[in-house]
């Protein structure tokens, strides 16, 4: 297998994180898909999503694949009035990296990254490792610590 930009930076820094890899279906890249067809365990598996805030520019939020982003929530935990998803056939000029394939690790930029407290009361997570078909399984610690996130209620209840 072929390294992602996510692996590159994570062997870098020296950060422990496993790969699993499953079969990907282009006609259904959702997170809950996702987890489904890789056996994951749905409440660990987290989406990475790109927004671009009113104050911030483009930002990152990680929320699990089963939850939904409330962008209100989003924009008060940012510092933004408001913000809005990235249009898909923007992402990959923006952060490098397809739907289906991001990472909150490697963007081609470094973005203000956050995400639903649920990160921080796991100890290990699954993010998509940068291509379709492979996760990262990591200690949510150094996730957090890696990517620098603040973690807080983005979801909807």
């Amino acid at each position: 297998m072929k390294k992602t930009n996510a692996m590159r930076m994570l062997d870098e820094a020296g950060i422990p994180y496993e790969v699993v890899e499953y079969d990907v279906d282009p006609e259904d890249l959702s997170g809950v898909h996702v987890a489904q067809t890789a056996s994951l365990p749905l409440e660990s598996v987290f989406k990475t999503i790109v927004l671009h805030g009113d104050k911030t520019g483009y930002l990152v939020i990680c929320v699990p694949v089963g939850d939904e982003i409330d962008l209100k929530k989003a924009a008060r935990l940012s510092g933004n009035k408001s913000v809005e998803l990235l249009r898909i056939a923007d992402l990959e000029k923006v952060t490098g990296y397809v739907r289906g394939g991001c990472s909150p690790i490697g963007m081609k930029k470094k973005f203000p990254t956050f995400a639903s407290e649920k990160l921080s009361s796991k100890e290990k997570v699954y993010v998509s490792a940068g291509r379709r078909g492979l996760q990262l399984y990591i200690a949510s610690a150094d996730l957090i610590a890696f990517c620098d996130i603040m973690a807080g209620e983005v979801t909807k209840a």
